[in-house]
C-alpha cells in the first residue's frame, strides 16, 4: 500500500515539475530569485523533450509501482499521462519537438518580456526601478 501511495506521490510531483518547466517562467515575475530554481528545470525539460529522454521521476514511479504489485509502464511520463489527454495518437519525436519547442517558446517569451520591461523601467539611483522625487 505505502509503495501505491508513493507512486501516486511521485505522479503529482512530476506533474507539479512539468507545470513549473512550462509556466515557472511567471514564478520570475513574482520573485526575480526564483529564476535560479526555474532556468536549470527549464533546460531540464526542454532536453528531455527535445532529446527524447526520460526523467528519472519516471524510473522511480515504475519502480514503486512494482514494488506495489502493479505493472509499470513503457515508455515516458509525457506519453503515459500528458499525450492521452492532450493527443489521441502516440507520442512520436514530431511531438516530442514540437513540445520541447513551446518549453522554449513560452518560457523564452517570458524572459524576453521580464528583460524587455526591466531595460525600459526607469531607473534610480538607488536601483529600485522606481524615479527619485525631484530636489531629494
Amino acid at each position: 500500500m505505502i509503495y501505491r501511495l508513493l507512486a501516486d506521490a511521485t505522479v503529482w510531483i512530476h506533474v507539479g515539475f512539468v507545470a513549473f518547466v512550462v509556466l515557472g517562467g511567471l514564478t520570475v515575475l513574482w520573485r526575480r530569485s526564483m529564476v535560479w530554481l526555474h532556468l536549470p528545470a527549464a533546460i531540464w525539460g526542454f532536453l528531455v523533450a527535445a532529446m527524447g529522454w526520460y526523467c528519472p521521476l519516471t524510473d522511480l514511479e515504475n519502480l514503486l509501482r512494482r514494488r506495489a504489485g502493479q505493472a509499470g509502464y513503457p515508455g515516458g511520463f509525457v506519453e503515459h499521462y500528458l499525450l492521452p489527454i492532450l493527443y489521441p495518437a502516440g507520442l512520436t519525436r514530431e511531438i516530442q519537438g514540437v513540445l520541447a519547442a513551446l518549453v522554449l517558446g513560452i518560457n523564452g517569451g517570458i524572459y524576453g518580456w521580464i528583460l524587455w520591461r526591466r531595460r525600459s523601467a526607469p531607473s534610480s539611483p538607488q536601483g529600485s526601478g522606481v524615479p527619485r522625487p525631484p530636489g531629494v
